[in-house]
């Protein structure tokens, strides 16, 4: 059983296996579900965020507060003009991470990876590269195994609450969790799934919890687009041999401590950040009331 990226990486390198496998593994020697069962239970998970991709990026799915909605067909129409500054692999990937959480903001179903405000990044990720990849259903289910391997570990060693540790915790986490799964995905190595998992998240740090009016909504949905191309790059970068510096679980662990000493008004608490500004206490005040409004 693994504890840090250190051990599971160990434990894939020793044992010639893929991430993925030893997280199949870590499950059922936990749970003592079999092995059909567990990615029986993957296969849902990846059908539920199949849904909600397809839903945001074919209707312009509005939230009950009026705050977000319709941006993710706003991006397949500017994919499909062709006059697009990034790649078109990138821009899917945005657009679908966008399509879940709007999805998510209008009250849909989705998969909390590994929260609901971040589940975007991971699915949107991987839906945004079946068109370059060509996976099969098993090399998807295998993915989200990767993702939720390193999700484990962050979990379990730091923090994926926002209240607890601002949205590095959450959005910074699943974009190191989708650019790990991306490499093995792709391809690529253990070792190289730790690179980019390493590379991504320590590009978040820091990375503040300041909801609009509270809600799960703004600049939620807009951070799990950014956090899908950073993905992206992030696993490019891994898998050219580029390497961080700085071991995958001393960034863990940055992020950990760097939550600690994060203000309160900075974690979920809509006391700060964007949720503070002029335009921010407005939006709040249209949709509970000036009586509600934030002194």
């Amino acid at each position: 059983m693994f504890k840090n990226v250190a051990e599971l990486i160990n434990l894939a390198e020793v044992n010639e296996k893929k991430i993925s496998e030893v997280m199949i593994e870590q499950e059922m020697e936990v749970t003592g579900r079999t092995r059909e069962d567990i990615t029986s239970q993957m296969e849902k998970n990846l059908h539920v965020m199949k849904a909600a991709v397809e839903r945001g990026i074919s209707e312009k799915v509005r939230s009950v507060s009026g705050l977000t909605g319709g941006d993710a067909v706003l991006l397949q129409d500017y994919i499909n003009r062709g006059n697009y500054l990034s790649s078109e692999t990138v821009l899917d990937a945005v657009s679908k991470a966008v399509a879940t959480n709007e999805v998510n903001a209008a009250m849909g179903m989705i998969c909390a990876t590994p929260t609901a405000g971040s589940a975007g990044v991971v699915p949107g990720v991987l839906f945004g590269m079946t068109k370059r990849l060509k996976p099969t259903d098993e090399q998807m289910v295998r993915y989200l195994f990767v993702a939720g391997a390193f999700g484990f570990v962050v979990a379990n060693n730091a923090s994926i609450s926002g209240a607890a540790g601002g949205c590095q915790a959450e959005v910074g986490s699943a974009t190191g969790m989708a650019a790990a799964a991306l490499v093995e995905l792709a391809g690529g190595t253990p070792r190289q799934s730790a690179e980019a998992m390493a590379i991504a998240l320590k590009n978040m740090l820091g990375l503040v919890c300041d909801p609009v009016a509270g809600l799960v909504e703004v600049p939620c949905v807009k951070r799990n687009a950014i956090g899908a191309s950073i993905a992206v790059v992030a696993a490019d970068m891994a898998l050219a041999g580029i390497t961080s510096r700085i071991p995958c679980d001393e960034v863990i662990d940055a992020m950990y401590k760097i939550g600690q000493t994060m203000p309160e008004a900075l974690r979920e608490t809509g006391q700060g950040g964007l949720a503070a500004t002029k335009t921010g206490r407005e939006l709040e005040a249209k949709i509970y009331g000036e009586s509600q409004k934030r002194k």
